[in-house]
């Protein structure tokens, strides 16, 4: 028989794609919340003006303080990878003392005009001065052309933002320094305005973006990366029952912080993922107007999201009566962490060869942090937007970088075994 030289050469391209893994796609960036899409919706068209004329008070705001004081440049305040001093966990008494007030004060002097907070600034160092920013600047160390993650104005970016505990976290030691004793009003009416903050960050489909004022990009977008939207569900679930440290808040607040952490709770339920008519798990982030998972940043592909999806699991799962949509949910989110678990390999520094995956006897399960969807295999991204179904094929710095496995739904499994027992999945 006659050698075919095509046949041998897409042969040949086939076995190199199995030996060192494909680029199966590009990443894409994530659709802003814009005018035109909104258009002829009232509440969508009413949100997005009431953001824009937010955004444009706050840099009015910031711009007329220079003024006043003869500012020409503002400075950076100290940075912080995290919410560095803004303890939650000390006894209550400790709110009410000297450095606390202090700290209290701070968060006060920084709180944006529309009542949120930046991320990634050491607040316990001094109150704000008139030359600062509200917050220390966070954009990305590897901006490349086109990077997802630039933003629109490098020098006013997460202002503010739920983005690594911000707002909420200030929010609630606020609450605790206001709730101490006499002479905090102050610290009330900041906690207060923060709190209409998150009423006004709302979409009018319950959830919440990254960043507002909205700053474009995938800020826009129904955010459960890093559990942000979980954590603002959570705070205003605490709110609604005002106890502790929320006692002080009114009662008509309260009523609207339990309205809407469930409107929240509804949104959740209704962008799980529909594959073939079951539903699975969440995205890092869904589009804000149709719901449907969105990239972030340029490895961060629209997908099926082991991290993200195992704490709001866990969260639906400590509901006290779920009603037959959370339970549901819930049954759905765990088989699909049944059917996608890995087993018998490890994710782990192999030589001067960064992290890779590789074969560990008796490790496991663990679950890549990306699924692609429909199919429910691992997929990976790098900064050069290309998309991968084998992590040990993306950059070194990628590889090294970021946590491309997770083990949450490891603890869901647990919690799920007994949860289920109490309730079992309605038949149909």
């Amino acid at each position: 028989m006659k050698s075919n030289p095509a046949f041998f050469l897409i042969a040949s391209f086939c076995t190199v794609l199995k030996v060192s893994g494909a680029v199966i796609g590009t990443n894409v960036p994530a659709t802003p919340l814009t005018a035109e899409r909104v258009a002829t919706l009232p509440a969508w068209k009413n949100y997005l003006e009431n953001s824009v004329r937010q955004r444009q008070a706050d840099q009015n705001f910031l711009r007329a303080e220079m003024k006043e004081h003869g500012v020409k440049q503002n400075t950076e305040p100290p940075k912080t990878g995290n919410a560095k001093g803004i303890d939650l966990n000390n006894p209550a008494a400790w709110y009410g003392g000297a450095e606390a007030r202090r700290i209290a004060d701070n968060l006060v002097s920084f709180q944006t005009p529309a009542g949120g907070w930046c991320k990634n600034t050491d607040f316990t160092k001094h109150r704000r001065a008139a030359d600062e920013m509200f917050g220390a600047l966070s954009g990305s160390l590897f901006l490349s052309t086109n990077d997802f993650d630039r933003p629109q104005d490098e020098r006013w970016s997460y202002v503010g933002t739920f983005d690594n505990d911000a707002t909420t976290t200030e929010l609630r030691f606020l609450a605790k320094a206001a709730a101490t004793g006499t002479n905090n009003t102050s610290l009330c009416a900041a906690f207060l305005h923060g709190l209409d903050y998150v009423f006004a960050a709302q979409f009018p489909n319950g959830g919440w973006p990254q960043v507002w004022p909205l700053q474009g990009g995938y800020h826009d977008a129904i955010t459960f990366n890093d559990d942000a939207m979980l954590h603002v569900i959570e705070f205003l679930r605490d709110v609604s029952a005002g106890q502790n440290e929320f006692v002080f808040v009114p009662p008509e607040l309260r009523a609207k912080a339990d309205a809407s952490w469930k409107r929240g709770v509804n949104c959740i339920l209704a962008a799980q993922i529909v594959v073939d008519g079951r539903r699975t798990v969440w995205g890092q982030q869904h589009d804000a107007f149709t719901l449907q998972p969105a990239s972030a940043r340029n490895y961060e592909m629209p997908s099926q999201s082991s991290g993200e999806s195992g704490t709001i699991v866990l969260f639906l799962m400590q509901l006290p009566e779920p009603n037959s949509k959370e339970v549901a949910a819930v049954h759905a989110a765990a088989a699909w962490f049944e059917k996608t678990k890995i087993e018998g390999k490890a994710f782990r520094v192999v030589g001067s060869e960064s992290r890779k995956l590789v074969d560990a006897p008796g490790s496991g399960p663990i679950w890549a942090r990306y699924y692609e969807v429909g199919t429910d295999r691992p997929i990976f991204g790098d900064r050069d937007l290309t998309i991968h179904d084998d992590v040990n094929e993306i950059s070194r710095e990628r590889r090294q970088g970021y946590g491309w496995y997770r083990d949450t739904p490891k603890r869901v499994l647990e919690h799920y075994a007994k949860w289920a027992k109490a309730h079992p999945p309605e038949k149909i």
